[in-house]
């Protein structure tokens, strides 16, 4: 079985594609990108990906030669080739529903424009993705990863502050790995003890956080930030070991290593601790929509996912102690 290449390949070969097609289509693909990030206010690799995926469906219409292609060939029957062909290639149920969602805007957008006569959008179905359950920590678990944390910080190092600062916060609020890092100094409000985020779609959000993470941030902020931060960091809450902003790509090793120090605990990143929180949140009382509005859920039904959980760890507590199970 053939692996599929890097996804540095597939960005390379997207490039490529995309350069092969010609001038009014690649002109097109510029106004749509402009009004996906200014219009939409989608994060940028949000719109690399729905580029990317309209890049595929432009080059698939014009077959063996991009030069061919054209926005008015997008009709049903070449939604539906695409689709198929992705099929065939093996890609999954997600990544079909992702990229007929991906075609869906396009048409939208493209049919509003005037790009195209009508939009054959609506019309396409696509398999719906498998929603698979999260994994999430116990509150044990979670209890033991803070202490993980707070155990490396005793000693004041700047890096360790940073690290519990940051796991203690992502669990204190569910927040997305991203909308941390994005964090700023006057984000944070100590004395209503909440943060400002901006999520998804630049909506803003206001979160609350309890004393522990009072405590790691200020202790943070206050004994260990100025060891690290450098003139680039601008006003950044968390910072890397270079001074910089702190990347996600060192949040997520931070809670990778800290999670996977606690025995028994499957590996776990950010998005985990952010399952955790909610399921937490469920567990303890909160409602629904009270977590919709917590996480930045932009609809009640990406929230309800962890009704699921909640309900899968009742069930297997049912099955471990009930006598007649």
């Amino acid at each position: 079985m053939s692996l599929p290449p890097p996804a540095r390949t597939r960005r390379v070969d997207l490039v490529r594609s995309r350069a092969e097609l010609p001038a009014d289509v690649r002109e097109v693909l510029d106004r749509y990108e402009r009004h996906l990030a200014a219009e939409r206010g989608l994060s940028p690799h949000t719109v690399r990906a729905y580029q990317g995926d309209v890049v595929g469906l432009l080059v698939h219409v014009a077959a063996d030669n991009p030069a061919d292609a054209t926005v008015d060939s997008v009709d049903l029957a070449a939604l539906r080739s695409w689709l198929a062909a992705q099929l065939a290639g093996g890609a999954s149920r997600t990544t079909m529903a992702r990229r007929a969602a991906a075609a869906r805007t396009f048409t939208a957008w493209a049919a509003r424009v005037g790009l195209l006569a009508d939009d054959p959008g609506p019309r396409l179905s696509a398999p719906r993705p498998h929603r698979t359950l999260p994994a999430v920590l116990r509150p044990d678990q979670a209890e033991a990863a803070m202490s993980v944390a707070d155990f490396a910080a005793e000693n004041g190092d700047p890096v360790a502050l940073r690290d519990q600062a940051v796991v203690e916060l992502l669990y204190a609020t569910g927040v997305r790995v991203a909308e941390l890092c994005g964090l700023d100094l006057d984000d944070v409000d100590y004395s209503l003890r909440v943060i400002r985020v901006l999520g998804k779609g630049s909506r803003e959000r206001t979160v609350p956080f309890g004393v522990p993470a009072e405590r790691a941030v200020r202790r943070w902020v206050e004994q260990g930030r100025s060891a690290l931060v450098s003139a680039g960091a601008s006003n950044a809450l968390f910072v890397g070991v270079q001074g910089r902003r702190l990347d996600t790509r060192t949040a997520r090793r931070v809670v990778h290593d800290v999670v996977g120090a606690v025995p028994g605990t499957a590996p776990l990143g950010p998005h985990g601790l952010r399952h955790s929180a909610a399921t937490h949140l469920l567990e303890g009382g909160a409602d629904l929509r009270t977590v919709q509005e917590l996480l930045g859920h932009a609809t009640l039904a990406t929230t309800q996912l962890y009704t699921h959980v909640t309900v899968e760890r009742l069930k297997a507590i049912h099955d471990r102690t009930h006598p007649r199970s």
